[in-house]
C-alpha cells in the first residue's frame, strides 16, 4: 500500500474515534434520568468499573435485573465495556422457562451473548438438605463465575437494590449479628462482585421499567410469605414505614456508615495479626498472652480476621463460638479444643491459640 492509502485509512480511523468520543459526549450531555444518573454516579464514587472491563450480568428477567442490564448497554460506549449476560432457570415456577425465552429474546435484541443453565434446584436442596434459598444462591454465583471464567471477564455485575439491603439488615439482625452483618449489602465484593443499583429503590426501578416500557417478568413467589426475606419484604418493612416511611434509606446509610468503622477495625487487626501470629502449613498460631492483652473488641475481631485469613469467610460463625474461644484462652488449659462449622479446629497449646484448616 502506498503512502495515500496509508494516509487514506489514519484519517478514516481518526474520523471513527472522533465520532465515538463525540457519542459518548453526547449521551452524557443529554438528561439523564435520575436511576441512570444514580447508577453512574455509584459506578464512579465506588469505582466499580473500569475502560476495558469484561462484565458478566446476572439477570433474572425481573425489574432489577432488567434495568441493570439495559443500563449497563445503554452507557457500554460510555464506560468502554463488554458485558455477557448469564441466566439460571432454577425449575422452581411453572413459568421459569418463560423468563429464560424472555432473557434469551431481550439479549438477541440487544446483541449481547447469552448464557443458560437449568438446574433443579429445590431437589437439589432436599439432597443437601439444606435450605432452597442458600442453594439456589450458591448454584448462582458458581455459574456467573463459570461464565466469567469462560469468557475471561473480570466482573459479575448484581442487580442488588436499596431494599435487598435494608431486608438483608433486617434478616441479619433478627440472627443477631454483629457489626459485619450490618454492613449488609455493599457496592462492591471481593473486587469482583459490582452492585451499580445499590442506592436505587425498588420503587425507583418498577417506575424506570414502566417509563421505558422493559416489561420485566414478575416472580409470582415474591408474594409467597414461605421465605424469611419474604416476610421482611412484604410484612416487616411495611409495617416498619409506618413509622419511619424513610427506613430503607436509613438502613443504606447506616451499613456505610459500619463498613467505615469495620475498615478501621480490620486495619488494627491486621497490624496485631502481624505482630503476635505465626503460620505455618494449614495452621495459624497466637501468641496467648499478648492476645490476652488486648481490648476485648479487638479480641473478637481478631478471631474473625484469622477464620477469614484461613477459609475465606466467617459465615455462620456466631458471637457465642467466639466468646467460647476467648474463654478457652483466660483459662489457658491444654487438652482442650473447639471445633467451628467442622472446618476449623482452635485449640490451646504451649502457651498459643491454634486454628487448623481441616480437610
Amino acid at each position: 500500500m502506498n503512502y495515500y492509502g496509508c494516509q487514506v485509512i489514519q484519517n478514516l480511523l481518526i474520523n471513527i474515534r472522533d465520532r465515538i468520543v463525540l457519542r459518548k459526549k453526547f449521551i452524557m450531555a443529554k438528561r439523564l434520568d435520575k436511576l441512570e444518573q444514580n447508577f453512574i454516579d455509584t459506578i464512579k464514587r465506588e469505582n466499580l468499573i473500569q475502560k476495558g472491563d469484561v462484565i458478566v450480568v446476572g439477570v433474572s428477567g425481573g425489574p432489577d435485573s432488567i434495568t441493570l442490564l439495559t443500563c449497563l448497554n445503554k452507557f457500554k460506549e460510555y464506560l468502554g465495556i463488554t458485558i455477557i449476560c448469564a441466566h439460571i432457570n432454577h425449575l422452581i415456577r411453572i413459568d421459569s422457562t418463560e423468563d429464560e425465552q424472555f432473557v434469551e429474546n431481550l439479549c438477541k435484541k440487544m446483541n449481547i451473548k447469552c448464557y443458560i443453565k437449568r438446574a433443579k434446584v429445590e431437589e437439589i436442596a432436599k439432597k443437601l438438605k439444606k435450605g432452597t434459598e442458600e442453594v439456589g444462591r450458591k448454584i448462582r454465583y458458581d455459574f456467573f463465575d463459570e461464565v466469567a471464567e469462560k469468557e475471561k471477564a473480570n466482573k459479575i455485575a448484581i442487580a442488588h437494590n436499596m431494599n435487598d439491603n435494608a431486608e438483608t439488615m433486617l434478616l441479619n439482625i433478627i440472627r443477631g449479628c454483629g457489626l459485619q452483618g450490618l454492613e449488609g449489602i455493599q457496592a462492591q465484593e471481593y473486587g469482583k462482585y459490582v452492585r451499580p443499583l445499590i442506592n436505587c429503590s425498588r420503587q425507583e426501578i418498577e417506575e424506570y421499567c414502566d417509563k421505558n416500557n422493559l416489561q420485566p417478568r414478575i416472580d409470582s413467589t415474591n408474594k409467597e410469605n414461605i421465605y424469611r426475606r419474604n416476610i421482611i419484604r412484604n410484612k416487616i418493612l411495611p409495617e416498619i414505614k409506618e413509622i419511619n416511611p424513610n427506613i430503607v434509606k436509613n438502613l443504606s446509610r447506616l451499613s456505610k456508615i459500619v463498613k467505615t468503622e469495620n475498615e478501621y477495625i480490620k486495619c488494627e487487626c491486621e497490624k496485631v495479626y502481624k505482630q503476635i501470629s505465626h503460620k505455618s502449613l494449614g495452621k495459624t498460631e497466637l501468641e496467648i498472652e499478648q492476645f490476652k492483652k488486648l481490648d476485648l473488641s479487638l479480641q473478637q475481631n481478631l478471631i474473625l480476621y484469622v477464620i477469614n485469613e484461613m477459609v475465606g469467610n466467617t459465615r455462620n460463625i456466631e458471637k457465642i463460638n467466639i466468646d467460647d474461644i476467648i474463654e478457652m484462652s483466660n483459662r489457658n488449659i491444654g487438652n482442650k479444643y473447639i471445633m467451628l462449622n467442622k472446618n476449623i479446629k482452635i485449640s490451646i497449646k504451649n502457651k498459643k491459640i491454634i486454628f487448623e484448616a481441616l480437610q
